[in-house]
């Protein structure tokens, strides 16, 4: 496992990454409606700033992307493994990667966590911080918390 910062030339993938994850996993938890807002969110506009900025990361096993993170500040964004590759280690690489990183500089963590990744967040020491409602397209809710987790 190899975990690498993105280049502008990587936009592309990280993206389809990003994509792939959300289409796979994210309608088995949400409505139409915040499967949507989580595509556009995670836009290729969003994906080149990230990038430009120097925080956004890839993970590659046996030469292949299998996973991203972006890390803005404090605060975890987009941190996604492809489906067939989820429950091998590489998210909690990922997530290894991105506390380390955080905490050298910081002493808090924060992420929204994804109803499909809440559980792994919790079990790995975040804790409840805010809860959010996001009003979405077709009348449908997005529900997400917000959590932290201190530097120990």
């Amino acid at each position: 496992m190899d975990i690498v910062k993105a280049e502008l030339c990587d936009a592309e993938l990280v993206k389809q990454l990003s994509h792939d994850t959300i289409e796979a996993v994210y309608p088995h938890y949400y409505p139409r409606g915040a499967v949507d807002f989580f595509l556009a969110h995670h836009s290729m506009d969003h994906i080149i700033k990230d990038i430009e900025e120097g925080n956004v990361w890839l993970i590659y096993s046996d030469g292949k992307a299998v996973g991203t993170v972006t890390l803005n500040g404090n605060e975890i964004n987009r941190l996604f493994v492809l489906p067939e590759c989820q429950g091998k280690g590489f998210g909690r690489e990922l997530m290894l990667f991105a506390e380390k990183t955080i905490f050298s500089r910081y002493d808090t963590a924060k992420l929204s966590a994804s109803l499909p990744a809440k559980a792994m967040y919790l079990k790995n020491g975040y804790e409840f911080s805010e809860y959010h409602i996001i009003d979405c397209n077709n009348g449908d809710k997005l529900c997400y918390d917000y959590l932290i987790k201190r530097k120990s």
